[in-house]
């Protein structure tokens, strides 16, 4: 049986959450050929023990234990290269991406020829109230900003990090991105001139259940960084 899609999973301390996005995924892709790729950076809560776990009663779900690397991008591009399914999907772990999302998404590529779909918080029947305090509201709404109006996006969430892209334009792109930053959304669209053709799905981002955000400084940091990388080209 061939894999429609591969749903990439970077995470880190997610052990409870795992089952749960596992059953989510399975309910609402149930007309779909999927599987899960959860990446885990060597989580000390036994996140991977909690993805074997399910492995083992079901093979739509894989794991990779990454040791002595960090990072999302770099987790992403691991788990999308692990995969051959035309479409990959880049989702949270922490269960704030609305996973009924995938449906529209899915077929606005199979269906309407779109290369890249992106899950959006801005867009009319979208929210961001998953973001809980003021400081996240403020780190998200200034990497909102810098990537529309220094970088010229024109994604109404072009920070958001749920998105579908067809295997081809990742692939075409892998080599030119960015191991350490965060945002590996903004680095598929500008890492290469080959305009790709994009569009939006509303998303209701729901508050974090188990665990904590990683939306820190460090987080703006790296942001900062792929934006001047971009900037110079």
């Amino acid at each position: 049986m061939t894999t429609d899609i591969s749903i990439v999973v970077p995470c880190y301390n997610e052990r409870e959450n795992v089952p749960l996005f596992f059953y989510k995924i399975e309910k609402a892709l149930s007309f779909s050929n999927w599987e899960i790729i959860f990446v885990d950076d060597n989580s000390p809560d036994g996140t991977i023990e909690a993805v074997r776990e399910l492995s083992r009663f079901d093979p739509r779900v894989r794991g990779i234990r990454r040791i002595g690397r960090r990072g999302l991008s770099s987790a992403v591009i691991e788990g999308a290269m692990s995969s051959s399914a035309p479409l990959i999907a880049v989702m949270d772990g922490d269960l704030q991406h609305d996973e009924h999302c995938l449906v529209p998404m899915i077929s606005s590529i199979t269906q309407d020829g779109y290369d890249l779909v992106v899950a959006s918080r801005y867009l009319e029947g979208g929210s961001n109230g998953g973001l809980t305090n003021s400081w996240r509201r403020f780190l998200s709404n200034a990497g909102r900003w810098l990537a529309r109006i220094i970088l010229r996006i024109s994604l109404s969430d072009p920070m958001s990090g749920f998105f579908v892209i067809q295997r081809q334009h990742f692939d075409n792109r892998a080599e030119k991105l960015s191991r350490k930053g965060f945002k590996i959304l903004l680095d598929l669209i500008l890492s290469d001139r080959a305009a790709l053709k994009i569009t939006e799905v509303p998303m209701v981002f729901r508050p974090r259940l188990h665990g904590s955000s990683k939306l820190d400084w460090k987080v703006m940091l790296s942001f900062m960084g792929l934006v001047i990388r971009h900037m110079k080209k």
